[in-house]
């Protein structure tokens, strides 16, 4: 057992991790771009609810660590100084209208793939390459300039981080540890109480224990990629769960397996594919499925290319942000989880009406 590297344990525990994500989320039917369909179409907000649930688990738990030190937020790419607003904006954006398209956000189509859903795999396989464009090929071109472009430096404002106790302290000249503690009772308890005030929630046994593993399977990541972070030797990130990256990020390790390491991200991803896997083949959900006609097969090809894009300029997805962005109360985390759920709402009105005109009147409640 000595000579085992704390990295190789932190990865056993994101692909355990990711088992317990695809899991709960196959057995669940867990969907964020679900629960905004169901709320913009039906109606119906309980899966809405067990997002917020989800949220509110994260962020409490998260926080508790942080604060207990066994993780260190402030180490995550979501509590820098560099305030990307305008990658948030427009990635997220761009990411919400594309799930909408490829029918789930990453981490859904990763599960459905995973549960032998041929039509997620190909967004899956189109969503990593497109992030890998991005990240570091063709299209990081781009990206870098805009970047540089519109980030705001925040520290030369004399702002330590873009976390919102941060800058909540320096406004009203209270402590930042004050800040935090608030923030995260008013808005843990908040959107706590707001998911158990459904009946139909509370009566849902699967969604609800699902909406709290997925919650808990955050604050371990961080806890776990902390530790692993810890040793001086090794060069690992402080981060959580997230679906767009680490999706690149496993292809390209697969494709290019010697000389090429395997991070915290790519293991996890695995760990969904295997749960979903197991799960559906336990409830005898497990089966193939494949595209309607060209239209289908091209309506996921391109929404799984605006994924991959507008996640790598958001930073992350409905999770990556989502969850693990909104669990550091990081102001960036805000923005690109607010431009997802907008991103997404206007795919739905686009496929409803037939017309990006259409869609937008229809949200402005003009027709």
């Amino acid at each position: 057992m000595e000579d085992i590297q704390p990295r190789y344990v932190v990865l056993a525990i994101g692909f355990a991790l990711g088992m317990v994500f695809g899991a709960s989320v196959q057995r669940s039917n867990y969907c964020t771009m679900g629960a905004v369909s169901d709320v913009v179409l039906m109606g119906d907000s309980r899966r809405a609810r067990a997002w917020a649930l989800s949220i509110a688990v994260a962020l409490v738990a998260s926080q508790l660590v942080d604060a207990l030190g066994l993780a260190d937020l402030s180490r995550s790419i979501y509590r820098t100084p560099a305030l990307g607003w305008a990658g948030a904006l427009l990635g997220g954006s761009v990411f919400g209208f594309g799930m909408v398209l490829a029918g789930g956000c990453g981490s859904r189509i990763l599960v459905r793939a995973g549960a032998g859903n041929l039509k997620s795999l190909v967004a899956v396989l189109v969503l990593g390459i497109t992030a890998l464009m991005t990240l570091r090929g063709l299209l990081a071109t781009l990206r870098r300039p805009f970047e540089q472009a519109t980030q705001i430096d925040l520290k030369s404002a004399g702002f330590a981080s873009q976390g919102l106790a941060d800058l909540l302290a320096r406004a009203s000249g209270l402590g930042a540890g004050l800040w935090q503690a608030a923030l995260t009772l008013i808005l843990g308890v908040g959107l706590g109480a707001w998911a158990f005030a459904s009946p139909a929630l509370r009566r849902d046994r699967r969604l609800l224990i699902g909406a709290l593993l997925i919650g808990l399977t955050i604050p371990a990541a961080w806890a776990a990629t902390s530790w692993g972070a810890s040793d001086p030797f090794d060069t690992m990130q402080v981060a959580s769960l997230s679906f767009v990256a680490p999706i690149g990020e496993g292809l390209q390790y697969l494709m290019f397996f010697t000389g090429a390491s395997l991070g915290f991200g790519a293991t996890t991803v695995g760990g969904v594919l295997a749960g979903s896997f197991l799960a559906a083949a336990v409830s005898g959900q497990l089966r193939l499925e494949g595209f309607r006609d060209t239209p289908d097969l091209m309506r996921h090809i391109f929404g799984g290319m605006l994924m991959g894009a507008g996640g790598v300029l958001a930073l992350g997805c409905t999770v990556g942000q989502g969850l693990s962005g909104l669990s550091t109360l990081a102001l960036g985390s805000l923005i690109a989880a607010a431009s997802i759920v907008l991103g997404a709402v206007l795919a739905l009105r686009w496929l409803e009406t037939g017309s990006m005109a259409g869609a937008f009147r229809a949200i402005l409640g003009r027709g």
